[in-house]
């Protein structure tokens, strides 16, 4: 499955000056880690954002979000927003921010 080229280049100008960033191609799309965590990322059409189990509900509530199945199993923690919900640079980075603040609290790896 290809991922959105133009919303990768949108996160990763929301990213720009991360530190302890990468990027790795990952579940079909790519991937934004942090100290080795995944923050975010893109799957075809859709941004990936890990906001951990403890936020899944709040985030899922949310217009524009929906889960992440992989495996046939909803993944509790990480969240797929919907191109609509993340056409303003600001709504966009309010959903990395969620992300690289989760995958801030995790030990690095």
């Amino acid at each position: 499955m290809a991922y959105d080229s133009k919303l990768a280049s949108r996160v990763r100008l929301g990213l720009r000056g991360t530190r302890g960033l990468t990027e790795m191609e990952s579940f079909g799309g790519i991937g934004f880690l942090v100290r080795g965590n995944m923050a975010c990322g893109v799957i075809g059409p859709d941004l990936l954002v890990r906001v951990g189990p403890a936020a899944h509900e709040e985030a899922m509530q949310a217009k524009g979000a929906k889960p992440f199945v992989i495996g046939g199993r909803a993944s509790k923690g990480w969240v797929l927003v919907e191109p609509a919900s993340v056409r303003t640079p600001a709504a966009l980075q309010r959903w990395v921010a969620r992300g690289l603040e989760f995958a801030r609290s995790l030990p690095a790896k």
